[in-house]
């Protein structure tokens, strides 16, 4: 038990930083989490330490936040009123310096929720993450060359929603 406290400790850092970067809520985290930390204490016994708990630990987040994300969207056709809502009360403006930062930003994170769930979890494990493309392919048990052909393919569709995102800024100059 005492060696499990440590990992929770060592990594629960990084479970909560990814949790919000992959869900894009920072609403129920400490739910997800908690969920993270017990599925891998129940599959601890079955970890042959092939791979690094943390790697063990994103592949974990990653079904997670799909299952939350499949749970959310039949909410959601139950209740499309309550989910415009949430979205509003998330919009909060930062110092007037950052607000153009805090726009793009905010762009981002909106195109990477509109991705599908694949994509977000690829370009957030590589870019926000910093997880090599060996490390994402062990975290989501796909070969190394489709690691690097999905990366290169949702990079480009979320180019694209942020060509989306800079057209109207463009035109109101």
């Amino acid at each position: 038990m005492d060696d499990f406290a440590e990992l929770v400790e060592q990594h629960q850092t990084m479970v909560f930083r990814t949790l919000a970067r992959l869900t894009g809520d920072r609403e129920g985290l400490e739910d997800l989490a908690q969920e993270v930390f017990l599925r891998l204490f129940r599959a601890l016994p079955h970890f042959r330490k092939q791979a690094q708990v943390s790697t063990f630990l994103y592949r974990i987040m990653v079904n997670l936040v799909n299952d939350e994300f499949r749970r959310r969207q039949k909410a959601r056709l139950a209740s499309p009123i309550e989910d415009q809502e949430r979205t509003l009360a998330h919009s909060a403006p930062g110092p007037l310096e950052l607000l153009e930062r805090s726009r793009m930003e905010q762009a981002v994170d909106d195109a990477l929720l509109r991705l599908d769930s694949y994509d977000r979890a690829i370009l957030t494990l590589h870019y926000q993450e910093d997880r090599s493309y060996d490390e994402i392919a062990a975290i989501l048990g796909v070969p190394l060359g489709t690691v690097k052909t999905q990366l290169f393919r949702a990079r480009e569709r979320l180019k694209g929603m942020m060509k989306e995102w800079t057209r109207p800024c463009q035109i109101g100059q």
